[in-house]
């Protein structure tokens, strides 16, 4: 992998460039048969792609098993249902830039896709440019037992440029959130932020923080808010399915005075929002809790 100068600016920041070279090594352009077989078996994946102002957002698909199959080595195709409140489907009206995020919460395992992504009869194709495992850290273990019912007038989302009391305290009490960046001339990522609850902070109604945890040193989300501030985060409520999405602008604090506030964090990330998704049922699967990631740092 040859890294964007936003990611090596990041890399020889923190003093990982020999690191991240070697850890780079291992992302091919294409599926491997392990990657392919583990896509399959996934219910959930999260998905990061850029509206046309140019705003990115992070969303949520998710299916039974085989919902995401490989076409061939380069090409994934995705079924998943519109909806109407997702800009997911309008930004891939036309083919553009896509990150795909698919977790296995019970084995702590991930694997990334970043690419070029159009709607295509119903479903959404991914033509592959990076494929890679992910660090293992930070994530909650939880299991899907099943499918929540929900009525149709559930599902109506708010649309907002602030946070309701509501929302901040979902964002307080999580313990998993995805952020999705995009890197104009590159591409896509996104990736996922985990730690014991409390450790993203909600500042006030349009800004929140979160730390940086020590992960696989190639930067990729940090490198590309170091080039393009746009970012999407995407809250789940494992339990009852809510789901926000905010797209906003990202920046890196490295004040070591500030970064002790936050315990394990490496760097603290801030987050300015613009716009807000708030679905009431926008996460159907019911997931059952069984224990937080030993990796996570004691708040």
């Amino acid at each position: 992998m040859s890294f964007h100068r936003g990611e090596i600016a990041v890399q020889e920041r923190a003093g990982v460039r020999d690191i991240a070279e070697d850890v780079g090594d291992g992302i091919a352009d294409h599926l491997p048969p392990g990657a392919s077989e583990f896509l399959e078996r996934r219910q959930m994946c999260v998905l990061g792609t850029v509206d046309g102002g140019g705003s990115v957002w992070a969303s949520v698909v998710t299916g039974d098993p085989g919902f995401i199959e490989t076409i061939d080595d380069r090409t994934l195709r995705i079924a998943t249902h519109r909806k109407s409140s997702d800009p997911l489907f309008r930004n891939l009206a036309t083919e553009g830039h896509i990150a795909l995020f698919a977790p296995d919460f019970v084995a702590s395992r991930r694997v990334r896709v970043n690419g070029r992504g159009v709607i295509k009869d119903g479903a959404i194709y991914i033509t592959t440019d990076e494929v890679y495992g992910n660090c293992r850290r930070y994530l909650q273990e939880r299991i899907f037992v099943g499918t929540r019912e929900t009525q149709a007038a559930e599902m109506k989302a708010r649309v907002a440029a602030t946070l309701t009391a509501s929302e901040q305290q979902q964002i307080s009490h999580a313990d998993t959130f995805f952020i999705a960046t995009d890197n104009p001339e590159r591409g896509a990522d996104v990736s996922h932020k985990g730690g014991n609850p409390g450790f993203v902070r909600v500042l006030d109604e349009k800004r929140i923080a979160f730390p940086d945890y020590n992960g696989n040193s190639m930067f990729n989300t940090l490198g590309n808010v170091t080039v393009n501030p746009r970012a999407g985060l995407l809250f789940i409520d494992f339990d009852s399915g809510r789901t926000l999405q905010l797209t906003g602008r990202a920046s890196i604090d490295w004040n070591p005075e500030r970064v002790r506030t936050f315990p394990g964090a490496e760097r603290v990330i801030d987050f300015a929002l613009e716009q807000i998704i708030d679905t009431p049922a926008g996460f159907p699967l019911v997931a059952k809790f069984r224990q937080f990631s030993r990796n996570n740092p004691k708040l």
